[in-house]
C-alpha cells in the first residue's frame, strides 16, 4: 500500500490546524543540484528536492511535554545518459511522521523516525536503521516505522528500547532486507565512563530473501545482532565499534558476519584548525564460523578545514585493500543568510564493496562535479 497519499493528507490537515493554532510552526529545506560526469560528458543529472516540515510542541508543565513532527520528501530529477537517452523520476514520499512524549528523563517516540547511534563516523558497523552517507551534505536518509523509548540516568548514562514494524528497505551495510510482516525489537545501554562512554546494543529481526517471489526456505530467516562501541578522549578522540550478526538458517558464507571499525580524530593547530578523522574497517564472514579467509578491509580518511566563518572545505578518501579501488570526494561549502552553496568533486569506482547504499542519493561512477544550492526557511 502506498503510504504517501495518507501522509500528505496528514500534512494538509495538520497545516489547517497550524493556521488556527500559534503553537505550530512550519519550516522546510529546498535544494537544487546539477551533476556532470567528467569521464562521460553526456551524463548529466538535474534534480530538485523540497522537504517541508511541520512541528508542534506543548510544554504541559515543567517536567513533561508532547510534540510531533511531520515531513515529506518531494523530489524530481532528470538524468541524461546521451543526447537521445534520458529518464525522469518524480517522488512524493513520507519522510518523518512521529509523536513524542517526554516526562522528566523518560521519552517515547512513535512513528516514522530516524534512529541513529554508534561511535564511528565514516565506516559504521552499527548503522542498523539508517543509510546516512557522511559525504552527503544534507545527511538524507529514510526513516523506520516503530516505537523508541529512552531513559536517561543522573550521570547521563541512558537506556534505549525499540520495536519496529513494516520496514523492508535495506539499511546501512545490510545484505538482506527485513521481513516487513514481522516485528523487530532491540535495545541499547550506554554507560558514561571516565573520559568517554561505552555501549552495548542488541537487535532481533526476521530477514527475507525472496527476490524471485517463489517458495524458498529463506523467505523467513531469524537474525540476531549484537553491537559494542566505545569512545574516549585521550588527548585525541579514539573509538571502537563492532557488530556480530548471526542468521538461524544457513545462507552460505553470509550466515555469520563480523564487522569492526577502529577510529581516531585530532584537530591540528594549523591555520584555523585542521581536523582529521581516520578509520579502519574490517569485515569477515562464514557459514559455520567466522572465516579469516573471507575478509575485507577498508581504510577511510576525512579532513575538514574552516577557510572563514562562512566557508569550509571537507575531503573524504576511502581505500579498499582487496580490490585496490579508491573513492574520493571534496566539497566546498559557503553559507549565506538562508542559502548554502556546495561545490563537490567526486570519484567513484565502477563497483564499491561494503559501502552503505543510499536510495535517495544519485551518484555517477568515475569523476564528476556536483553543484548544489540549499535554501532553508
Amino acid at each position: 500500500m502506498n503510504k504517501a497519499p495518507l501522509s500528505l493528507l496528514f500534512l494538509l490537515l495538520s497545516f489547517n490546524v497550524f493556521t488556527q493554532n500559534k503553537s505550530f510552526y512550519f519550516d522546510g529545506e529546498l535544494s537544487a543540484q546539477t551533476k556532470f560526469n567528467l569521464e562521460k560528458g553526456n551524463n548529466i543529472y538535474l534534480g530538485g528536492r523540497y522537504v517541508p516540515e511541520l512541528n508542534y510542541k506543548n510544554n504541559m508543565d515543567s517536567i513533561s511535554s508532547i510534540s510531533f513532527l511531520a515531513s515529506a520528501n518531494l523530489s524530481f530529477s532528470k538524468t541524461y545518459i546521451s543526447p537521445k537517452s534520458n529518464f525522469s523520476e518524480n517522488l512524493i514520499k513520507s519522510y518523518r511522521a512521529w509523536v513524542r512524549y517526554i516526562y522528566k528523563t523518560f521519552e517515547v517516540r512513535i512513528g516514522l523516525q530516524k534512529i541513529d547511534f554508534g561511535s564511528a563516523l565514516l565506516l559504521r558497523p552499527l548503522q542498523w536503521f539508517n543509510e546516512i552517507d557522511p559525504r552527503d551534505p544534507q545527511g538524507l536518509t529514510y526513516g523506520v516505522n516503530g516505537v523508541l523509548m529512552r531513559y536517561y540516568f543522573n550521570n547521563n548514562s541512558n537506556l534505549w528500547l525499540w520495536g519496529l514494524y513494516g520496514n523492508s528497505r535495506m539499511r546501512g551495510l545490510d545484505i538482506i532486507s527485513s521481513y516487513d510482516k514481522s516485528p523487530e525489537f532491540g535495545g541499547r545501554f550506554q554507560s558514561i565512563i571516565d573520559k568517554g562512554e561505552v555501549s552495548i546494543s542488541f537487535h532481533q529481526r526476521i530477514t527475507t530473501f525472496d527476490e524471485f517471489k517463489i517458495l524458498n526456505p529463506f523467505k523467513k530467516n531469524p537474525e540476531n545482532r549484537v553491537g559494542i562501541d566505545a569512545k574516549v578522549d585521550v588527548g585525541f578522540g579514539l573509538w571502537f565499534e563492532g557488530s556480530y550478526i548471526k542468521r538461524a538458517k544457513k545462507i552460505g558464507p553470509f550466515t555469520k558476519q563480523l564487522l569492526l571499525t577502529l577510529g581516531a580524530d585530532y584537530t591540528f593547530n594549523i591555520g584555523n584548525g585542521l581536523t582529521m578523522v581516520a578509520e579502519h574497517f574490517y569485515t569477515s564472514y562464514g557459514e559455520n564460523k567466522i572465516d579469516n579467509e573471507n575478509t575485507n578491509y577498508i581504510s577511510a580518511f576525512s579532513f575538514s578545514y574552516p577557510i572563514s566563518y562562512f566557508g569550509n572545505i571537507n575531503t573524504f578518501f576511502y581505500h579498499q585493500w582487496e580490490s585496490s579501488k579508491n573513492t574520493f570526494a571534496i566539497n566546498y561549502k559557503h553559507s549565506f543568510n538562508k542559502l548554502t552553496g556546495f561545490l563537490i568533486g567526486t570519484y567513484n569506482p565502477e563497483s564499491v564493496q561494503n559501502f552503505q547504499t543510499n536510495e535517495i542519493l544519485n551518484t555517477f561512477t568515475g569523476p564528476s562535479i556536483r553543484i548544489m544550492l540549499i535554501y532553508n526557511h
